[in-house]
């Protein structure tokens, strides 16, 4: 008789499909502050998958933040467990926890004092890299944020604008390549171009890595299309309804939730769909230099009505049309400060924005470090929504569990017991 295969951990399995996150478990957890009459969190078990982004959403004072804080014990629980990958770290030394938990807080949070490097430096520091992997590191992370490490290593956060400080506050949170990432309200000290554009960074990031992201946010907005969970919290951090963003707005659990969405749900469905899901039409591409006559003679072979000029690392710089190229002799390098131009991990929301204010009707989709990918259209964005809606139709994904009572509900209880690491799943 032949020997079984060996049976691969959740772990290695995890690593295997390159998700580098830890699940979480709140297991009945509780937070009293003295004096007050109610908990602030009443009995919460929630279980975060590995490799996922959950959002906190709900009221002001619902306890999201408090709940968020607990995970890494910035504030401790009065009762229950927190179990990071199958481990109990109720009782860890906090330090050495908040070491191997990335924390990400509005404004970035830097220290004014420290350069760019030196902030992202902090916790590589304190577990005892040396000099040349610390630097090697922080280059690659501020490349990893679209940051050029020549241009912004030695800069101080007085001399960085609000977008580029928080991208150096994700930077530092993923200095010692944490499994876990939790951001408080991260986005909400920026303009809102900034903001989206700030988030599509974090999807394409979190495509890369897969970390495990818990993100609390006021905007619900932000949550349906950050989001692969949200949970939706009422006061004493109640948990009304954990679920995916196509489940919320299509079922919502109760009329709280219903006027937490607010009007114009069937809009929000835009968000559910990312650029880089939809086909992309291709275009005629042109380079600085070039004799605009020879990339004009291109656009009218290919049909075309326009030509992108993209720099030497494909990054899109203007969009012109055939008249504008028949006025040129050659192409300038100037960058067009109003390029309709969006981010494959935007939302076909987004993209539409972006359309309105293009005399094209259409936008640039860009990759990663903001390379030319194709042009997307309204037409375009109309057959995605419709897919879009025909899958969600089709969707049978359990949610993770998520109550109040403590409880796992009858119809969740696996039939085995749990290994480390693994998470219950049900509704």
């Amino acid at each position: 008789m032949s020997e079984s295969a060996p049976t691969s951990t959740p772990e290695q399995l995890r690593h295997a499909e390159g998700i580098t996150g830890a699940s979480i478990l709140l297991d009945k957890v509780t937070k009293r502050y003295p004096g007050q009459a109610k908990p602030a969190v009443d009995g919460l078990t929630l279980e975060i998958p590995a490799g996922k982004m959950v959002m906190f959403v709900g009221p002001s004072g619902c306890g999201k933040t408090t709940t968020l804080k607990m995970i890494n014990r910035l504030i401790e629980p009065t009762e229950g467990r927190i179990v990071l990958n199958g481990e109990d770290v109720t009782k860890k030394d906090g330090d050495q926890l908040r070491r191997k938990i990335g924390y990400v807080i509005q404004a970035g949070g830097l220290f004014p004092h420290m350069t760019v490097a030196a902030n992202i430096a902090i916790v590589p520091k304190m577990l005892g890299w040396d000099k040349e992997r610390i630097a090697a590191r922080v280059d690659e992370l501020l490349e990893l944020v679209s940051l050029d490490p020549g241009v912004y290593r030695n800069r101080f956060p007085k001399e960085l604008s609000g977008g580029q400080q928080q991208r150096v506050g994700v930077a530092r949170a993923l200095a010692a390549d944490p499994p876990v990432l939790l951001m408080d309200e991260p986005f909400g000290a920026v303009d809102p171009i900034t903001r989206q554009r700030l988030q599509d960074e974090l999807l394409q990031i979190q495509a890369d890595l897969q970390k495990t992201i818990v993100c609390v946010t006021h905007d619900f907005d932000e949550a349906v299309k950050l989001g692969d969970w949200i949970a939706i919290f009422d006061e004493g951090a109640r948990l009304v309804q954990y679920d995916t963003p196509e489940r919320i707005l299509g079922d919502p659990a109760n009329e709280f939730v219903e006027n937490f969405i607010g009007s114009g749900a069937g809009l929000k469905q835009l968000t559910l769909t990312r650029v880089g899901d939809a086909p992309l039409a291709a275009a005629v591409t042109g380079r600085p230099g070039e004799a605009a006559a020879d990339v004009l003679e291109r656009v009218k072979t290919a049909g075309h009505g326009h030509a992108v000029i993209v720099d030497a690392r494909q990054r899109p710089l203007q969009w012109l049309s055939r008249r504008q190229l028949s006025r040129l002799q050659t192409i300038s390098p100037v960058l067009d400060p109003k390029l309709p131009v969006v981010g494959s991990r935007a939302t076909l929301n987004d993209a539409l924005d972006t359309m309105l204010v293009s005399s094209a009707g259409a936008a640039l989709v860009t990759g990663r470090r903001d390379a030319f990918e194709g042009v997307i259209d309204v037409q375009t964005v109309m057959a995605a929504i419709t897919k879009a809606h025909e899958a969600a139709a089709m969707d049978s994904m359990d949610a993770p569990v998520g109550t109040n009572t403590g409880a796992i509900p009858a119809a969740a209880e696996p039939a085995e017991p749990l290994a480390a690491g693994e998470g219950r799943t049900g509704q």
